[in-house]
């Protein structure tokens, strides 16, 4: 049995890793796209403005890219070094997307990157715009690829269970590839990263109005960043529809823990935009409900119930029994692989073996748990209600407050109110709102499938490596202290180049 603390620290050092890696991938991808959008300005108009645009803003999305893929490396090492069993368990799988991803998007972009800085003097005004949109294509096919494998982990498709083996196996690389939830959770990201870039460059050139630097530049840019960013975040509301629709048919446990949801409502279920979580109680307090509207979102019907929390577990129960059975059949067959009943049952029945599997976290006898034991394993399935409740809501309330900004923004440079300093000094402020959101949203989408690893699948205690809790308390410290110093030189190369400004413009 692994012990708990291994596989608490295991998951903070993945998820403190994973997190801070994040707050660059956003960035690059919407900078990426900006940095397209104004050199096609430059390349269409010939005008010299909108290349050293392109250029300054260049400088600050290659610092960014670089700690990127400093901080991104080290996450696909811990599959192997803290996921060990996961990585065995799964890893035909897996692994395929992440090695396309390296082979396809990363050296596309690693290359192309290097032309974007050292071009400008070497190639046409044609080829040098055409390597900028190649940075940005393979910014967004290194995600495409990393939420591909992402996806998998949330709805499992295209792949069985070969107990010769005792791995999971593709058996239909095409229904991987298209993973709903994969094509959903890529949509809404890369919408997100562009979000972000918009914020970013419509915060840092409000800096430049209220201080009257750079003043050419940062009008042209707040334009283009307005305008951008205006029709992404519609675009994520849009999209972040569509995930919650997939995670409703995929994930019910996950959207009923969102939304506080202890017990299943008549269709259309109404929409709790207020309440207090007790997941002592199984129930949540002060509840605010529109009516309704959940049904609506989550179903897109009037007659389809969004499933409650206490009538999963039931469900959870009921998956558990037929795990084992699938589990006894499986222990038949490793001592005799030719065994025709065994290999029926375990057929029968291996959708479910994840969830017997669960019952390993409280005996080693999985065919032989108690009823107590069932039940217990199958209120594992509920993830922690309150964070999930409360982070959904921030999200969704920094979404709107962004596109409430953009529409202002996008109003106000309209009439050419410049000069505005509340407007301003707000646009400026606003600068840490989408990577806030972009955290709470990857919070949501992991913490909401545990107890798995692998969605009904793989549980989570199961997949680490054989490590010490000393082990991993220093390999934890090790990573903090790097991560500080990176983040440390991260701010100071930004804030030095933001306060440098474009040089070829100092006195404009």
């Amino acid at each position: 049995m692994i012990s708990l603390d291994v596989v608490q620290l295991s998951r903070l050092q993945f998820g403190l890793t994973a997190l801070y890696h994040f707050l660059f991938v956003p960035l690059t991808l919407g900078m990426s796209a900006l940095l397209g959008i104004m050199e096609t300005v430059y390349v269409i108009t010939g005008r010299t403005i909108w290349r050293d645009m392109t250029k300054f803003w260049g400088i600050l999305f290659g610092i960014n890219f670089a700690m990127g893929v400093a901080t991104g490396i080290t996450l696909e090492f811990q599959f192997g070094t803290n996921w060990a069993y996961y990585a065995h368990y799964v890893g035909d799988v897996f692994g395929v997307p992440l090695a396309i991803e390296g082979l396809m998007a990363f050296f596309l972009e690693g290359t192309f990157i290097g032309l974007f800085f050292f071009g400008w003097n070497k190639l046409s005004k044609g080829a040098h715009l055409m390597v900028t949109w190649l940075v940005c294509l393979g910014s967004s096919l290194s995600a495409l690829w990393i939420l591909i494998a992402n996806g998998w982990m949330q709805h499992p498709q295209g792949a069985i269970f070969n107990f010769h083996s005792m791995r999971m196996e593709v058996t239909d690389f095409a229904a991987v590839l298209f993973n709903p939830t994969a094509q959903a959770k890529f949509v809404h990201t890369i919408s997100a990263g562009y979000v972000t870039g918009a914020v970013f460059i419509l915060a840092i050139s409000a800096y430049y109005l209220l201080r009257g630097r750079h003043v050419e530049i940062a009008k042209r840019s707040m334009i283009v960043a307005a305008a951008f960013g205006l029709a992404s975040a519609l675009s994520v509301v849009v999209l972040g529809d569509e995930s919650g629709y997939v995670a409703t048919e995929n994930q019910r446990m996950k959207i009923a823990a969102m939304e506080g949801m202890w017990n299943t409502e008549p269709a259309p279920a109404a929409l709790n935009i207020f309440g207090i979580p007790d997941q002592e109680h199984h129930l949540t307090r002060y509840e605010i409900k529109i009516p309704y509207l959940l049904g609506l979102i989550a179903t897109r019907s009037i007659s389809k119930p969004v499933y409650g929390i206490n009538q999963l577990v039931v469900e959870a129960e009921n998956k558990i029994t037929r795990g084992m059975k699938a589990y006894a059949a499986l222990e038949i067959l490793q001592k005799n692989p030719d065994e025709k009943s065994a290999q029926i049952i375990l057929a029968d029945y291996q959708n479910d073996l994840g969830y017997g599997l669960l019952l390993k976290r409280y005996t080693d006898k999985v065919i032989d748990a108690t009823p107590a034991q069932i039940k217990q394993a199958a209120w594992d399935t509920v993830p922690l209600v309150a964070p999930l409740f409360w982070c959904f809501r921030f999200m969704v309330a920094i979404g709107l407050f962004l596109i409430l900004l953009f529409a202002t923004s996008f109003v106000m440079l309209a009439k050419k109110r410049w000069e505005n300093k509340w407007f301003l000094r707000t646009a400026f402020y606003s600068l840490p709102l989408p990577w806030i959101a972009a955290e709470l949203g990857w919070y949501i989408a992991e913490s909401g499938r545990q107890p798995w690893v692998i969605e009904g699948v793989l549980p989570t205690f199961l997949g680490t490596s054989s490590l010490s809790t000393h082990s991993l308390i220093t390999s934890l410290s090790g990573f903090i202290l790097l991560y500080t110093f990176l983040a440390v030189v991260e701010i100071y190369l930004m804030v030095k180049y933001i306060r440098l400004g474009p040089p070829s413009l100092e006195n404009a």
